[in-house]
């Protein structure tokens, strides 16, 4: 099954908690505090291969999580960190941040890897908090939550040529007589239900041919196949389009050139500056033989004569794409700005007024949480000492909180006095 665009989920690893403990030992006593710091959590990354060339792998597994970080232990051990999660992707495929459509990695070249979202931050073990004023910290932080994002994955096939043209205009069959690619080949539409890539030789070089197949009237809005496919045309430097000359599907070979290129123009206006080669195919089969001047008048350009099937003019073809390539740039990644998860807000809150009072929650509050343990007194001071510094008594009276009104902070409920 072929499926060049998927809609995944991914998290990274949450980070382990802080440990809180007490050197014990006989013969010691009052040990001090000795909990470890928790380990980070895994990152999620992707890395391109060669050795595949669909996203089928992502139709049935969406939800992909990375290793969350150990928890911290006693004797200053710090917990272990989660192992990251590195997805693979074919060689060509975009990824983006799905809320936005911004690209987040272009994975061009096989083995490049690019790690998307970190993990979260391990939590400090309670002998992090010891001081000269603080000498047995009863408390320690939580490892670092991580959100989960949604991205999209595209494949755009990187190939040098890109054969394009109607359905059983011989496109396959030129691919196996240029290079040793065996695509499957039958005389009905839609027999190719993805691009073949194909490796061809000249002049002890080599280049990459891809068919591209599905090109019908209306592709460009979504008719028949071609829609899915014409961005595997946006890599490739140049084109061959492949013409029917026996007019065998009752088509007329000139209006064929013109509608594929209103295609290609309606899909991306780019894609009509794209260098291309004209090839007639089955010419031995040819009825009409004004039919080769036509298609140059039409297009500008000289026209190949060819008959994949009889293997006539494979030669020329060959030395044509050779010599076109070495006249252009070689492929090049998408220039983009590249989109980074947004870090999580640790100082922004929000009161909200209820049936029973007032709730303050957000990024300021969810970090307390990993920094406060309710039933000790030194941690209690510094929540109380945040909650004013931050602005959250001047926010709740703007709220309209008047005194004896109950607040709710976390798991905390009091009552408001100014």
């Amino acid at each position: 099954m072929f499926i060049d665009k998927a809609k995944i989920y991914i998290k990274s690893g949450d980070g382990g908690n802080g440990c809180t403990s007490f050197y014990t030992e006989k013969y010691v006593s009052n040990g001090g505090p000795d909990g470890g710091n928790g380990g980070a959590g895994g990152r999620i990354g992707f890395r391109a291969v060669k050795n595949k060339s669909t996203l089928a792998d992502f139709k049935f597994s969406q939800h992909f999580a990375a290793e969350n970080g150990e928890s911290g232990k006693s004797r200053y051990s710090a917990g272990k960190k989660g192992k990251d999660l590195v997805i693979d992707v074919p060689v060509g495929t975009v990824i983006r941040d799905a809320e936005s459509g911004s690209v987040i990695a272009d994975m061009f070249s096989d083995g490049m890897t690019v790690y998307v979202a970190a993990g979260g931050n391990g939590g400090k073990g309670n002998a992090f908090f010891k001081s000269s004023r603080r000498q047995a910290p009863h408390f320690s932080q939580s490892g670092e939550k991580t959100l989960e994002h949604a991205v999209t994955l595209e494949l755009k096939t990187i190939a040098d040529v890109g054969l394009i043209g109607y359905p059983n205009v011989g496109k396959s069959t030129i691919l196996s007589v240029i290079s040793a690619a065996r695509p499957k080949i039958a005389s009905y539409h839609f027999t190719t239900l993805s691009p073949n890539l194909g490796m061809v030789s000249a002049y002890d070089d080599t280049f990459v041919v891809a068919d591209i197949p599905g090109l019908i009237d209306g592709a460009s809005e979504g008719a028949g196949l071609g829609h899915d496919f014409l961005r595997h045309i946006e890599r490739t430097r140049l084109l061959v389009h492949v013409i029917d000359a026996s007019g065998s599907e009752g088509r007329d070979p000139v209006e064929d050139y013109k509608a594929i290129n209103r295609e290609l123009v309606g899909y991306d206006p780019a894609l009509a500056d794209k260098p291309q080669i004209v090839v007639l195919n089955k010419v031995d089969m040819l009825t009409e033989f004004s039919v080769a001047d036509k298609i140059k008048a039409e297009s500008g350009r000289d026209v190949i004569l060819m008959s994949a099937a009889l293997h006539s003019g494979v030669d020329e073809l060959i030395k044509t794409m050779y010599f076109e390539l070495k006249k252009l740039p070689e492929i090049k990644p998408l220039e983009y700005e590249p989109f980074e998860f947004a870090a999580p807000d640790k100082e922004g809150f929000e009161v909200v007024r209820t049936d029973d009072g007032f709730e303050v929650f957000g990024g300021m509050i969810d970090e307390l949480a990993r920094n406060v343990v309710l039933d000790n007194y030194d941690s209690m001071q510094y929540f109380q000492r945040r909650i004013k510094e931050s602005g959250v008594d001047k926010a709740l009276r703007k709220a309209g909180a008047k005194d004896g009104d109950t607040v709710r902070i976390m798991d905390v409920e009091f009552e408001y006095y100014e």
